[in-house]
C-alpha cells in the first residue's frame, strides 16, 4: 500500500512538472508567493482603512503584523537553516517559496476575518466587526 502511494505521488509530481526545468519550477513557486504576498499586503491595508477609527486596535494590529513577519522569518530559518550554498540542492528555492506561500496564506486568512467579520452573537469576536 505504501509503495502504491509513493508511486502515485511520484507520477503526480512528474505529471505536474512535465516539461518544466527546475529553474522554471523555482520561478513558478516564487511567482505564486509574490501573488499571495501582494494579497496579504492589500488585505492588511484594507484593515487599516476600515478600522482607522479604532487607534488602539490599529496599534496592536500593526504590532501583531510586525511580530508575524519576525515569526515567519524565524520559521523559515528553522526549516532551512543557513548552510553552505547547494546544501539543499536545486529544489531549495522552490521549497523555500512553497513554504513562504503556505505561511503567508495562513496569515492572509487570519487578516481576512477582520474584513469579512463574524456573525452577530459571537461573544468572542473581540475587535472583529460583527455582521447579521
Amino acid at each position: 500500500m505504501k509503495s502504491n502511494f509513493l508511486l502515485f505521488s511520484f507520477l503526480l509530481f512528474s505529471a505536474l512538472s512535465y516539461g518544466q526545468t527546475q529553474g522554471e519550477m523555482n520561478q513558478n513557486a516564487k511567482s505564486k508567493y509574490l501573488k499571495v504576498d501582494k494579497e496579504l499586503n492589500a488585505a492588511y491595508q484594507k484593515v487599516l482603512i476600515e478600522y482607522k477609527e479604532d487607534s488602539i486596535f490599529i496599534k496592536n494590529f500593526k504590532a501583531a503584523q510586525r511580530l508575524w513577519v519576525q515569526f515567519r522569518d524565524a520559521e523559515m530559518k528553522a526549516k532551512f537553516p543557513d548552510r553552505e550554498e547547494g546544501y539543499y540542492g536545486s529544489v531549495q528555492p522552490m521549497c523555500w517559496f512553497v513554504e513562504m506561500t503556505i505561511l503567508t496564506n495562513e496569515r492572509l486568512n487570519k487578516i481576512k476575518v477582520w474584513l469579512t467579520g463574524v456573525k452577530e452573537g459571537d461573544v468572542c469576536s473581540g475587535s472583529v466587526k460583527t455582521i447579521d
